[in-house]
């Protein structure tokens, strides 16, 4: 049997010509974030050579240009206001220019003639700076050694009521904020609000972003925001009422993003407050491909989220007495195993105030630490966690006790105080070094009006990622190593599910296993490797009986081995649930060997992975990290997970790896041979696998 395997699309789609140079996907690009002056044409511009925006000072402040240099596009068709705020249930444009003829495109020269609008805040000033931090960290648990809060400069453009509202809002000051980061084509923007006045303000609204996007860069336009998880979606392509030469006969051609909350903020600003809203990060493709535009999101991830990088080994020990823990902390310092978590349904009390508990979880901790494993375990924050009808979400719908998951309690009423009072205390007393959040699944909406920390409906929401993020931001401070469900990466947790069904792991154990892999593969297109834990049950979950579970480990080495190796050759770690991690010394064995492969070539492993071939039951099938500024340049894991051998041609694009005339490759421990690359910077392995066999390959 003889298969050549597709080559990716990303350089037959990009094509080599059209790749920039230096490509900042393979080279570190150490060009600086500045902003430039103009005062010739009274504009300002935000660039770090990768891309620019462009604001035009007079007669009011407006984003006039959006170019993408990898490609020399501007990604704008027109000007629109910097920000929109939603006041005592008004809409107040802040800054833009009116008056354009046409919003198919943006010709400069209309910009002379342009106008400031008397109904919208008006340019007052400016001011420079760098990015800040927006929590705290220090590299750890093997992360690299990157340099946060990233690189690059921030600008902030001051805003004050124009004098038709002077009588109305003249003591707001609104500052909408930017930062660009050096060696990335991505900025962030949020907006601040300030009331200097005398007289409280409803903010019922803040659209953060306001982008007329043309139609041919569209889908080159990355948006996300650190505000969306579950319910909650910032980033709408909405309709442009202003653009009448579009195509859309009913003029409804989404192509104007808005980036704004969903519900809300519905915030009071009382005399002396300020309100800071979330922040939009957007990223600017130079390409279609998906390869390419996931290695671009992950490189943003690494670099605005640098604690994604961290990516412990653990385990999850299903019981949490001092017995059953001890003897998880035993095996895992044992193998290699770095960290062990006290899972859901263990009866670990991260919330308990019991000194003699307390004492005796610091006992355990302390028997890890000196045994260089970390410890930490699981806690059920809101979702789905009823805390008595009076700290619970209340349904808008019905009025009575209710969430999007059945039941939730309030983050912004009292008992939440009390919980991440407790939590924190735990922590600190015992010295646990990880928090499994399950939850808090945000979005929930809380019509209650006696919770302690949101007035109502509308800043229900709102408050309750406040106090999540004020949680996590602790965490880091302490160092704690945060896993949560949902994306709060930019917030600072560390890892959330790499993507899978529960119920999958109670299906017969080579069928998981497969699908498990097919899993990695996908999630990795916008994740990196660290960013994603998958599952291994141990001992059954969710049913599927014998066929499903992995004790006695002994007896079913062969499906258990293959886990450990495609999740430590992908270089995801996974939830490894049960009581041991061994029970025979073959068993342990073969865990020890594939702990000892990942911690020889973590630096590798926890790179990029380019996409080869997906799982399919049916041939081979292939993931290949990739870093062009380590070495190795790559590792190729190849699974055959057929029963018969199978021989094929594996051809692997290395453009990512940095390569570009020849490849040195091994297999395993193997003498390397030189191959030559293709003009589209691949070469050609040819490789023969044994039945249900794994085998890598190492690139230089």
């Amino acid at each position: 049997m003889h298969v050549v395997l597709t080559l990716l699309p990303t350089l037959a789609v990009l094509g080599a010509h059209s790749l920039p140079d230096p490509d900042w996907l393979v080279t570190q690009i150490d060009t600086p974030a500045r902003v430039l002056e103009r005062p010739e044409s009274n504009e300002l511009v935000l660039t770090n050579g990768l891309i620019s925006r462009t604001f035009r000072l007079a007669p009011n402040a407006a984003t006039v240009d959006l170019t993408n240099h990898n490609t020399e596009t501007s990604i704008l068709r027109g000007v629109k206001p910097e920000a929109v705020l939603v006041l005592d249930g008004e809409r107040v444009p802040v800054g833009g220019l009116d008056g354009q003829p046409d919003y198919a495109y943006l010709d400069p020269a209309w910009l002379a003639d342009m106008t400031a609008s008397p109904d919208a805040f008006q340019f007052a000033g400016l001011s420079t700076g760098e990015p800040q931090a927006r929590y705290p960290w220090q590299p750890k648990r093997h992360a690299p050694q990157v340099p946060w809060p990233p690189r690059g400069v921030a600008l902030t453009l001051e805003f004050a009521a124009p004098a038709k509202l002077e009588a109305k809002y003249g003591g707001l000051r609104v500052a909408v904020h930017y930062e660009l980061y050096q060696g990335i084509p991505a900025l962030s923007k949020w907006v601040t609000v300030t009331n200097n006045a005398s007289a409280e303000v409803a903010l019922d609204g803040v659209e953060i972003e306001i982008l007329a996007v043309n139609e041919y860069e569209k889908p080159r336009l990355h948006v996300e925001s650190d505000y969306a998880f579950h319910t909650m979606v910032t980033t709408h392509w909405l309709p442009d009422a202003e653009y009448r030469s579009q195509t859309d006969y009913h003029y409804q051609s989404p192509i104007l993003m808005v980036s704004k909350y969903p519900m809300g903020p519905g915030v009071v600003l009382k005399p002396g407050d300020a309100f800071e809203s979330f922040r939009t990060f957007e990223l600017l493709h130079d390409a279609d491909d998906r390869e390419r535009q996931g290695l671009a999101l992950r490189r943003m991830m690494r670099t605005l989220a640098p604690q994604v990088a961290e990516n412990p080994i653990f385990m999850h020990v299903r019981q949490s007495d001092s017995a059953a823990l001890r003897l998880a902390i035993d095996q895992c310092a044992d193998v290699g195993f770095e960290m062990v978590i006290m899972t859901f349904w263990s009866d670990f009390n991260i919330e308990s105030e019991d000194p003699e508990y307390i004492a005796r979880i610091k006992a355990d901790v302390d028997y890890a630490h000196a045994k260089g494993v970390e410890v930490g375990g699981y806690t059920l924050m809101c979702a789905s966690r009823d805390v008595g009808p009076e700290h619970n979400c209340i349904s808008p719908e019905t009025g009575q006790p209710g969430s999007a998951f059945g039941q939730s309690a309030c983050l912004a009423g009292e008992w939440a105080d009390g919980y991440f009072r407790r939590v924190l205390n735990f922590i600190d007393a015992t010295g646990l070094d990880i928090v499994e959040t399950d939850g808090p699944y945000h979005g929930d909406k809380c019509a209650s009006t006696s919770h302690k920390h949101h007035r109502g409906l509308e800043d229900s929401q709102w408050r309750q990622w406040e106090a999540c993020c004020r949680f996590y931001r602790e965490c880091r401070k302490r160092g704690v190593y945060i896993n949560t469900p949902d994306w709060y990466y930019l917030d600072g947790s560390n890892k959330c599910a790499m993507g899978y069904r529960e119920s999958n792991f109670s299906l017969p154990r080579w069928r998981q296993i497969l699908i498990s892999r097919q899993n990695i593969f996908d999630a990795t297109f916008a994740k990196t490797p660290s960013m994603g834990w998958m599952f291994v049950p141990l001992v059954e979950y969710h049913g599927g009986g014998q066929a499903a579970t992995f004790e006695p480990l002994c007896d079913h080495l062969a499906e258990y081995e293959w886990h450990l190796a495609q999740n430590f050759g992908c270089g995801v770690q996974a939830c490894y649930r049960g009581p041991r991690l061994y029970d025979t010394e073959e068993t342990r064995a073969v865990v020890k060997k594939w702990v000892d492969f990942y911690r020889k070539h973590r630096a590798i492993l926890d790179a990029d992975i380019i996409h080869v071939r997906r799982a399919d039951g049916r041939r081979l099938d292939c993931m290949m990290h990739v870093n062009a500024l380590h070495r190795p340049r790559a590792l190729a894991m190849v699974f055959n997970p057929t029963d018969h051998e199978q021989t094929d041609t594996m051809r692997l694009p290395l453009y990512y790896a940095g390569l570009r005339d020849k490849a040195h490759i091994r297999e395993q421990e193997g003498d390397p041979k030189e191959y030559p690359l293709t003009r589209d910077y691949t070469v050609t392995v040819p490789l023969t696998l044994a039945a249900k066999s794994i085998t890598w390959l190492l690139l230089e």
